[in-house]
């Protein structure tokens, strides 16, 4: 076992810890710092993609052991959110290494930016449970977004799962700790681990790298919603403000560099 070594594996620990930390904090966007850094570190962007969609199931995990405690997650509910999803997750997942990235990298930023600003300017968003459309014309409409969110989970690199929190908070109601907690649970852990398969069968990941980068997200993914449970809806709602926009800004840099 070579020093070189030793130190990228400590670097891929602390990139993983850094990064879903902040995303089981915000609700999504780990991709933001994990992804370009795997990309850094000299991988093609479709094997740092596999890699990356497989670590994140461990943040799912190492989150949802925290939020399990606290019952914030509503089965059928939880069960809705995963049959629409899952199969644009897959889909997209199949599509994934023949789309032109760069439009799609420089909307979706765009996009991102604009979650977070709309939180800014509304100060009350997601501060208090109140649940509505639930009837079934707001779970049909529900339904079609979290289909179009599963592709886009599937297809692209970031920034999905915050899209899926900002979705049950504005649409359907959800505190923002309610929301990162389904987000964290079935984004983190089902949508991505069905992407994960169907990109290993397209293209391997990097396995050496990723026990720490596992062992990172399992970390990171607990510490991150002990903070949210602790600290409440907003800090969350702050997280959430600053990780979109730094997350949809990182996106459309990829593009120039």
């Amino acid at each position: 076992m070579t020093l070189e070594f030793v130190a990228e594996q400590l670097l891929l620990l602390t990139v993983a810890i850094a990064a879903n930390l902040l995303s089981s904090l915000a609700g999504g966007g780990a991709g933001l710092v994990q992804l370009p850094a795997l990309i850094f570190l000299g991988l093609p962007f479709a094997t740092a993609l596999a890699t990356h969609k497989i670590a994140t199931v461990a943040l799912g995990v190492g989150a949802s052991a925290k939020h399990r405690k606290e019952g914030h997650v509503e089965m059928r509910f939880a069960i809705y959110i995963l049959v629409c999803g899952l199969p644009g997750v897959i889909v997209g997942a199949r599509t994934v290494l023949g789309l032109p990235e760069d439009l799609a990298r420089i909307a979706l930023g765009l996009l991102t930016i604009g979650l977070g600003v709309y939180s800014i300017f509304k100060k009350n968003l997601g501060q208090e449970w109140r649940p509505r459309n639930r009837d079934l014309r707001g779970m049909v409409l529900g339904g079609i977004w979290l289909f179009a969110l599963g592709f886009l989970n599937g297809s692209l690199t970031s920034g999905t799962g915050l899209f899926v929190t900002l979705l049950l908070v504005g649409w359907f109601g959800l505190d923002y700790k309610r929301a990162t907690a389904y987000t964290m649970i079935l984004v983190g852990l089902f949508w991505n681990g069905a992407g994960a398969l169907t990109l290993v069968l397209l293209m391997p990941a990097q396995w050496s790298w990723l026990p720490m980068l596992i062992l990172g997200s399992l970390i990171g993914g607990y510490w991150g919603a002990h903070l949210a449970i602790q600290k409440g809806n907003p800090l969350i709602k702050r997280v959430f403000e600053i990780v979109t926009i730094l997350s949809g800004a990182s996106l459309i840099t990829t593009v120039f560099r």
